[in-house]
């Protein structure tokens, strides 16, 4: 027994956490996220078994999921980089206006439940989905991206809903970048790009709003965020990350659409079983 868990138990876990995270990985490069909707719910039975509270359960799997998934957004962009489909200038102007957005995100999780956060999911991964499967190429808010406050804006956005939902913020960047005429290759490869400061800021964001709360954590975690959960998988997924990167410059625009959008309905749907069964 370790923990009082059985080995048994342990090794089942880990093998769940190590097939999450080599999923997770091909996830962040094909489609320029994080693989955070993967690892949430797969966190949420880990530490489920880990007896940790459900009051403060979810804030750990996004706090965890946010910090696992840093060295996978990384790798990623990297390998977008070399291929020179980023669009550095839209990086430049938000990863600023993105952390504030996971500072507040951080805030909130600080004082609200858990089911906060997969409301947010469930509701925002469906309407990008939706627009993904039934969309079609002249869809457009606009042919480019607005100028000054409005450009900004879009960026606090992407870090909020990063926070809220525990991913690298591809999903909503992906959404955003499209619908304004950008091809999404290219919007994946900067949603890459722009996951690298908001899963750093998320992951020391969760780690302070978790410290008053730090009594009702498992072992080796520090505020809201799993060091096991880290160590455990975010090599695995880290690793498996360039795979999937050469791989979506290797696959038609639709086929990326569409595997996008069924990607983001299942995990939708996931937290949505979990609110309508509190």
């Amino acid at each position: 027994m370790i923990l009082g868990i059985s080995v048994g138990e342990l090794a089942w876990l880990a093998g769940m956490i190590i097939v999450a995270g080599l999923v997770t990985g091909i996830l962040a490069g094909l489609f320029g996220i994080g693989g955070g909707a993967i690892i949430v719910p797969v966190l949420y039975e880990v530490f489920g078994v880990l007896n940790v509270p459900v009051e403060v359960r979810m804030q750990l799997c996004i706090g965890t999921s946010l910090a696992i998934i840093v060295p996978t957004t990384f790798r990623s962009y990297r390998e977008h980089l070399k291929r020179g489909a980023v669009m550095d200038e839209i990086v430049r102007a938000w990863w600023l206006p993105a952390v504030v957005g996971v500072g507040t995100g951080a805030l909130i999780a600080a004082f609200a439940p858990g089911w906060v956060f997969q409301l947010a999911f469930a509701v925002i991964a469906s309407l990008i989905a939706l627009r993904l499967l039934i969309g079609r190429d002249d869809w457009r808010v606009a042919d480019d991206l607005p100028k000054g406050t409005g450009l900004k804006a879009y960026g606090f956005v992407v870090g909020l809903c990063s926070a809220l939902m525990g991913v690298s913020g591809g999903s909503v960047s992906n959404m955003i970048l499209t619908m304004h005429g950008k091809p999404i290759l290219r919007a994946v490869a900067t949603s890459a790009g722009l996951g690298v400061p908001i899963t750093i800021a998320g992951t020391v964001g969760f780690m302070l709003a978790g410290l008053p709360k730090q009594g009702s954590m498992p072992p080796l975690s520090i505020g809201f965020v799993s060091l096991i959960g880290f160590a455990l998988m975010a090599p695995v997924s880290s690793f498996t990350a360039s795979y999937g990167a050469q791989l979506a410059h290797a696959l038609p625009k639709r086929w990326l659409e569409i595997g996008f959008g069924i990607f983001l309905l299942v995990a939708s749907a996931r937290f949505a079983l979990a609110i309508l069964g509190h």
